[in-house]
């Protein structure tokens, strides 16, 4: 009998997106072939503890079923910085729990960021997803419309604004003569649509920057994009792949946190009624705005097809995108011919792969001896 592999699934976590977390890990863990897998759950509390043990995956049903966040149970433990470790390590003792890859399902501050990234790379561990670079790219909205933009990547006009820098009436000017209203007002580093506001009129920029504000003192306001929304899933890591494009139809005036996680109420159109080429174009930006960001493993990218130009428009790239019963990144793959299982078995495989790419590097460098000083010359007599 092939060994199964010790995969440690991390939740939750120290974020505004720690219940979204617990959704996506619930279908992941689910969907793991016990014959290939262990699983090992690793809750991290919203207050930063890791724990774990045999009632967890019990507490992650229950937490996800009401969207309550993670409560305390079961060993705390720690993953050291150390990569003759491999494991967890449980903070009261006992033996050490060894892993051989680490799916991240983390949405938001502290898991997508890249910070827990790094963590893994300094304890020698294959993680599922982005690494250090692309997370962080990919979770700070100002930086990644930066690069997209110096990549030659279309994206909607933005300004970034930071809480209590300049008087409310000095940067609503600012967003008049450059965005125009309506826009949006976004924290920097959050996802889910947590944090963020419509604002039709000057007035209402204090409010929307106060919310945004409160997740994130750096926010992004966006001009507001009249048209359709579009998805693509990408898979790969040197050589990617997209999926067929799926269309979002909100119930509300934008797909905000209640669309998405409470009510239900947007429509999902998979593939989306598109002419071939517009949609091939989108998965063509789609793999673009991927390697632009310096992406492994899996990202879904959002576009706008904006009304009366058919400019196609990338709004962001998700580098942990939801696994939720709902969520589009494995409805996008299902339809494309891999099923749900089918693309665990394979991020796990690309981890993997990268993770043995990365080992090959050499960490050590031997400087060149110093030349032989010249022998003196004898003086002449």
């Amino acid at each position: 009998m092939v060994k199964r592999l010790r995969v440690a699934g991390v939740y939750g976590g120290r974020s505004g997106e720690h219940e979204v977390s617990l959704r996506s890990a619930a279908a992941i863990i689910a969907n793991l072939d016990p014959e290939r897998y262990e699983v090992v759950p690793v809750a991290i509390g919203k207050e930063g503890r890791w724990q774990t043990g045999p009632e967890s995956l019990e507490v992650l049903e229950r937490s996800q079923r009401d969207l309550a966040p993670i409560p305390s149970h079961g060993l705390e433990v720690t993953l050291p910085p150390d990569p003759t470790r491999r494991g967890l390590v449980p903070l009261a003792g006992g033996p050490p729990i060894p892993l051989d890859v680490v799916f991240p399902v983390l949405h938001g501050t502290y898991g997508e960021d890249g910070t827990i990234q790094g963590l893994f790379e300094l304890a020698g561990l294959p993680y599922v997803g982005a690494g250090v670079l692309a997370s962080a790219i990919g979770m700070d909205k100002a930086i990644m419309k930066s690069v997209f933009r110096d990549a030659g990547i279309a994206i909607c006009r933005w300004l970034v604004a930071r809480v209590g820098a300049e008087p409310a009436a000095t940067l609503a000017r600012r967003v008049e003569g450059e965005l125009g209203f309506p826009c949006f007002v976004k924290p920097a580093n959050l996802g889910s649509s947590v944090g963020i506001s419509k604002v039709k009129q000057p007035g209402g920029l204090a409010a929307a920057l106060a919310e945004a504000g409160a997740y994130d003192p750096k926010v992004v306001i966006e001009e507001a994009i009249t048209g359709r929304e579009f998805e693509c899933a990408v898979l790969g890591n040197e050589e990617p792949e997209a999926s067929v494009v799926g269309e979002l139809v909100p119930s509300r005036e934008f797909y905000d946190y209640a669309d998405k996680y409470v009510e239900h109420g947007a429509r999902v159109l998979i593939p989306a009624p598109l002419p071939d080429t517009t949609a091939a174009a989108m998965r063509a930006l789609a793999l673009r705005a991927f390697r632009a960001v310096d992406c492994a493993g899996l990202a879904r990218v959002d576009f706008f097809l904006e009304r009366g130009t058919d400019r196609i428009l990338v709004n962001e790239i998700n580098t942990m995108p939801g696994f939720t019963a709902i969520s589009m990144y494995p409805k996008l793959w299902e339809a494309s011919g891999l099923s749900f299982a089918a693309l665990l078995d394979r991020l796990i495989t690309l981890a993997r792969e990268r993770h043995a790419v990365r080992g090959r590097r050499q960490l050590s460098f031997t400087p060149p001896a110093p030349a032989a000083s010249p022998a003196p010359r004898q003086a002449r007599r």
